[in-house]
């Protein structure tokens, strides 16, 4: 199994070890402390190693960072995590924040007291977070104390030891692009912004450009490194050679200078001298480096990081490679939905639904020759009101019963060689009450909204984010999280800059690859939410209109349960489209699937609805 159902949370040691924390405080000069989520790469995922946050709180969301003051630990989470949080920590020791509204920064010009002294470790903070520190700080007359090492390293007796997995060359056929192309297309970038050189401290876009992979966190197979990229061209990673073969060794060697990662801050000090222009990313780049680099006498240019775009827009071999991943994903999500259906209601638990699931996407990877690499994310797999929670995690613990009268979330996805998939399917478990059909079937309507729109050039994620909610609001209701995120090509299931978001401001262009996920969840009764991946395609000119318009190709081929569409609530054209989504999953996928029964539950499944 690529997933624990162990309690990773251990709300019980909160209190002690908060207050070993501030017994520090003194020594340290410092009246509070941040402990963020992100490792020293500015990561989601994270190795053992860096889950600081959860060692101290208990909370194991994938997003969170906790303010420990003399008196008060407050977390802060986004309405993803609320519920969890609530379940995974101590309130008596810690308190809820809002990561959206009211973030560290707000929350101190708002609430710390005159003269805060607030302490943070250097490599798990980027700049431009670190600005928003310092101009809060300045309103009430606090200052910032950058430590020379993490106080929470030196508590956390058993922290586990740094991963040292094997990297793996990406081949051409998945990648479309040679390293050596991508290099260039990055220095030209780096002239452009008039930089010697550019740090690129996204392991995701180091995996991209040298077309390596690996598997130094969970369930995201990029290898924990750096890089340098020079406007002449010249590149240097910085990475353990413990994780390089010989094959591996002479890759990077035909590309770049193979360093290890003790040497990044003199390369950056040789960089930087004499002024040297080196350009980094504010969101992305620990205050650490950027430090650096200008006590050794250099200029930080700030700009985005310049292979986040291209890493977007996927080539048509890395679409290719998607479209043929999410065929494959699909015939192991029906075959483990037809499993599900065989099941007797009260009959089977959340995490057999998980184990099922894996066991034939395994099945089918090696079936097709093409194995299961790893799961993308841990599976949300939520009955009941458990579905109410957006980032479930099921445990031996919380482990429940599918029982009648159920919806039943799964939320999961996989990482083949040629593609990432991410799907979310709600199911009725025997008879379900009319109230969740009619949630069901607005959701539906949202994600028929978003997959049907045309757009021209120049339309941004928050202004097709309203095309998912519209039937929701009218209802009177809506969902804590955003509509969509970008999707990596066997890289990382969350991938920027591109999103379906309020706040979304990222242009949608051709090739990205983007999640359509709107939701409803009622606490403490049950959730919703429906899943597909799509990509952008090049605008096409609309018969008798004036502008070309963009449009989504659909990835993801999977029945969506009829039994909870309510057909009266769906208009001429949505109705069109969920037949002509199913008739094209039962035409795509049948061909893939041997065993009878199973193809006579997708046709079943994907029956046109009158």
């Amino acid at each position: 199994m690529f997933q624990s159902f162990e309690t990773k949370s251990a709300p019980q040691f909160g209190r002690e070890r908060v207050e070993t924390l501030r017994a520090k405080f003194d020594d340290l000069g410092i009246d509070a402390f941040l402990v963020p989520r992100a490792d020293e790469y500015q990561g989601e995922y994270v190795p053992a190693s860096a889950e600081r946050l959860a060692w101290l709180t208990g909370f194991t969301g994938s997003a969170g960072i906790v303010l420990v003051t003399r008196r008060e630990a407050v977390v802060f989470v986004d309405g993803r995590y609320t519920t969890q949080l609530a379940e995974q920590v101590d309130s008596a020791v810690f308190t809820g924040g809002d990561l959206v509204n009211e973030p560290p920064h707000v929350w101190l010009l708002r609430h710390g007291i005159k003269g805060l002294r607030l302490g943070i470790d250097p490599w798990l903070h980027a700049g431009a977070e670190v600005r928003r520190l310092l101009k809060a700080l300045h309103e009430i007359s606090g200052s910032l104390v950058v430590l020379p090492s993490n106080p929470l390293d030196e508590i956390w007796d058993d922290r586990p030891a740094e991963p040292l997995e094997p990297v793996s060359i990406q081949k051409h056929e998945f990648t479309g692009r040679e390293g050596g192309e991508k290099i260039r297309q990055i220095a030209a970038s780096v002239s452009e912004k008039g930089a010697a050189a550019v740090l690129i401290t996204d392991p995701s876009s180091v995996a991209w450009i040298f077309n390596i992979r690996g598997n130094d966190v969970p369930h995201t197979p990029h290898p924990l490194s750096r890089a340098i990229v020079t406007a002449a061209g010249e590149a240097e990673i910085f990475i353990d050679s413990r994780k390089l073969g010989t094959e591996q060794s002479n890759h990077l060697l035909a590309l770049a200078t193979p360093r290890e990662p003790l040497e990044l801050l003199d390369r950056l000090g040789v960089f930087a001298r004499d002024g040297g222009r080196l350009l980094v990313d504010p969101d992305l780049t620990p205050l650490a480096l950027t430090n650096a680099i200008e006590q050794a006498g250099g200029v930080v240019v700030e700009a985005t990081d310049p292979a986040k775009l291209p890493r977007a827009c996927k080539n048509p071999a890395e679409l290719e490679g998607s479209a043929k991943a999410h065929l494959q994903d699909g015939a192991a999500m029906v075959e483990f939905l037809w499993w599900l259906d065989q099941q007797a209601p009260g009959s089977m638990t959340e995490v057999d639904a998980v184990q099922a699931l894996e066991k034939a996407r395994a099945d089918v990877g090696q079936s097709m020759q093409n194995p299961l690499k790893d799961i993308s994310f841990d599976t949300i797999s939520g009955a009941g009101e458990h579905g109410a929670v957006i980032h479930y995690r099921v445990t031996t613990e919380t482990n429940r019963k599918l029982e009648v009268g159920d919806l039943f979330l799964i939320d999961s996805g996989a990482q083949y060689i040629n593609g990432t998939t991410d799907i979310t399917r709600t199911v009725a478990v025997g008879a379900v009450a009319d109230d969740r059909k009619r949630f069901f079937t607005l959701v539906l309507k949202g994600m028929i909204g978003i997959s049907a729109a045309r757009f021209p050039k120049g339309t941004r994620g928050c202004d097709l984010d309203p095309l998912a909610r519209i039937a929701l609001w009218k209802a009177g209701a809506d969902y804590a999280h955003g509509t969509g995120h970008g999707v990596g090509s066997y890289l990382s299931v969350h991938e920027g800059p591109q999103r379906i978001a309020r706040l979304a401001t990222q242009e949608i262009l051709p090739g990205m690859i983007l999640s359509n996920e709107p939701g409803y969840y009622r606490p403490g009764a049950f959730g919703i939410r429906i899943e597909n991946l799509i990509y952008v395609n090049p605008a096409e000119q609309v018969d008798g209109g004036d502008l070309p318009m963009l449009y989504f190709e659909t990835l993801t081929w999977c029945p969506i349960d009829r039994r909870l569409v309510l057909a009266e609530l769906l208009d001429t054209e949505e109705l069109g489209w969920l037949n002509g989504y199913h008739a094209a999953v039962r035409e795509k996928l049948l061909p893939l699937i041997d065993k009878q029964p199973v193809r006579d539950w997708l046709i079943a499944a994907t029956e046109a609805i009158s």
